[in-house]
């Protein structure tokens, strides 16, 4: 049978490795720095019981948060220094009152675990939940934290998820950027201005030549040019104390946003509709593999290593081994993995399809 050691440190293909047994426990056999992506959902607070027990049951929403911290102490410790932990957690009410469960476990990440939260995306599920509530809105979201262990130089490939651009065009012998913006009318707005000055004036001339000399040659596809005095909205406010683009405009007298010819990056809302969970007979809260594709090329190098400490029926493997990169997904419910090895059977099977136990 091949363990977890033995399955990190040899190429097997894109099988997924699935590990019967408390997350705790795994985690701790797992070496240090050793896995690139780490995507998971825990059982939230007091929602369903799941096959086999585990966390969520606790008598208290701290207790709750305690069980949760030690898994994730353990993922810092496995985790490379080029990785990333995308961790959705949703919320629970008691006596009436949202308990703010996610962001409570959030800062306690950052402020005791040296955390480094790069973002919160919002999952927009595009539909509410079932509510009889008189006196408080339906959910429609949940947040998924982003975190990681340094605060740059980790796996990060952004072109992998860029929206396709739109493409420059000239029309009339005038370049035109891809939201419809030309040269002239820029040109209009420097000569019109009266709070340029003429060294100021003459050099904004010169640059907008040059960009759009590199618009027309592709290397842009599209710009936005800010002028002093030509009442535009300066980008993150006014206040030289506070915005670097506020004191270069003050400086210079304009200054130039560009857009990646690639097209530009996805937002932090992700609209993304659940699975439907009717005829599921064992699992009440599946994973849609569409959250978990945008964290995993995102994130993961090819033949990387993803995690899921909290597997249930193997979603975020599915699409790991769809992806090209290699998995292991550990659940305490041994009826919940033998339905995510038939699912990923068609990647092949590790120990024969046998699960790996730790009791």
């Amino acid at each position: 049978m091949i363990h977890i050691t033995d399955y990190i440190k040899e190429n097997t293909g894109n099988s997924p490795l699935f590990v019967c047994g408390d997350s705790l426990k795994v985690l701790e056999q797992i070496p240090n720095d050793s896995i690139d992506c780490v995507v998971t959902s825990p059982p939230y607070y007091m929602k369903r019981e799941y096959l086999g027990g585990g966390i969520g049951l606790e008598k208290t929403y701290q207790d709750y948060i305690e069980s949760l911290l030690k898994i994730t102490a353990e993922v810092y410790r496995v985790l490379k220094l080029t990785g990333s932990f995308w961790l959705n957690i949703g919320d629970s009410y008691k006596n009436k009152q949202l308990l703010n469960i996610p962001h409570r476990m959030a800062i306690r990440m950052q402020d005791e675990q040296k955390w480094i939260l790069r973002n919160t995306v919002i999952w927009d599920k595009m539909k509410g939940t079932m509510s009889n509530s008189k006196d408080s809105l339906g959910s429609e979201y949940e947040p998924i934290f982003h975190f990681v262990k340094k605060k740059s130089g980790y796996y990060y490939d952004s072109d992998a998820v860029r929206k396709k651009p739109r493409e420059a065009q000239v029309k009339n012998g005038a370049v035109v950027s891809a939201t419809g913006v030309s040269g002239v009318r820029y040109k209009r707005k420097i000569e019109l201005s009266t709070e340029l000055t003429e060294e100021q004036r003459k050099n904004a001339y010169k640059a907008l030549d040059q960009v759009l000399d590199r618009l027309q040659k592709g290397e842009l596809a599209d710009f936005r040019m800010v002028i002093k005095g030509a009442n535009q909205r300066v980008t993150n406010g006014n206040t030289t104390r506070l915005s670097g683009r506020a004191k270069e405009l003050e400086e210079k007298g304009f200054y130039f946003l560009f857009y990646n010819p690639k097209g530009s990056m996805i937002s932090d809302v992700w609209q993304i509709i659940p699975e439907d969970t009717q005829g599921r007979k064992l699992h009440f809260a599946p994973y849609p593999e569409d959250l978990v594709k945008t964290p995993i090329v995102l994130t993961c190098p090819e033949n990387g290593i993803v995690l899921d400490p909290f597997a249930g029926t193997g979603t975020t493997n599915y699409v790991a081994a769809m992806l090209n990169r290699r998995s292991i997904g550990v659940d305490l419910s041994s009826e919940y993995l033998d339905m995510a090895q038939e699912r990923c059977g068609i990647f092949g099977y590790i120990n024969r399809g046998e699960v790996e136990r730790y009791e």
